[in-house]
């Protein structure tokens, strides 16, 4: 796949992205914990999105810069571009207004006005067509676009609202759950105080529970 081979090329330059870091930021998603479930399944049926082919290529190439392929398979490998597209398009996370009625209006496309002005952000950022960037430009822009994002006082950014559907897009799939979370169905006995070895992956059944600011 074109994004994952790109993917490759931005690891090579920039270093893999440390995917134990991430795993904090997820929390802000804690409130979507029962919505995801229902947008995997509108996935796994076919349901059809909004995005357009350039929305797409970004949908999957953001999710890669997001969430590489390390030692578990990353966010494109998972199919989250699609979950992505499909929450926005339902307007997952209050990415868009509530739909009045019970019937959507021909052309409707929920919350894709945030992956619009994401993509002129970056755009503008790169003085150019963010896509067409080499691997590590693109990093690099992400990574500034990310810290204004994270770093300032607006709480509506774009781009908080689409890293987070990201996120728990991954997470809340069979893959981030299980394979780059920690997971046991039925837990042993409580231990109040262990060591914390380095590297340590953090638990799938609680994620969610972090407040994140």
């Amino acid at each position: 796949m074109a994004e994952s081979q790109t993917g490759d090329a931005a690891r090579a330059a920039t270093g893999a992205v440390d995917r134990r870091q991430v795993v904090g930021g997820a929390a802000i998603l804690g409130v979507l914990v029962g919505l995801p479930l229902y947008a995997w399944q509108q996935v796994r049926d076919g349901a059809d999105g909004g995005a357009s082919d350039s929305e797409k290529l970004l949908l999957a190439r953001l999710s890669d810069l997001v969430i590489p392929t390390t030692d578990t398979p990353g966010a494109v490998a998972v199919g989250v571009p699609a979950f992505v597209e499909l929450a926005l398009l339902h307007g997952l996370d209050e990415t868009a207004p509530p739909v009045s009625g019970t019937v959507r209006m021909a052309g409707y496309r929920g919350g894709f006005s945030v992956l619009e002005q994401v993509a002129r952000d970056l755009n503008r950022q790169a003085a150019g067509d963010f896509l067409s960037l080499r691997p590590d430009r693109q990093h690099a822009v992400l990574a500034a676009y990310d810290a204004d994002a994270f770093g300032g006082e607006r709480q509506d950014h774009p781009w908080k609202k689409l890293k987070a559907l990201i996120l728990t897009g991954y997470y809340t799939s069979e893959v981030g759950a299980s394979r780059e979370l920690q997971y046991e169905l039925v837990p042993g006995r409580w231990e109040p105080d262990l060591p914390l070895p380095p590297n340590n992956r953090s638990w799938s059944s609680d994620w969610t529970a972090v407040d994140f600011g």
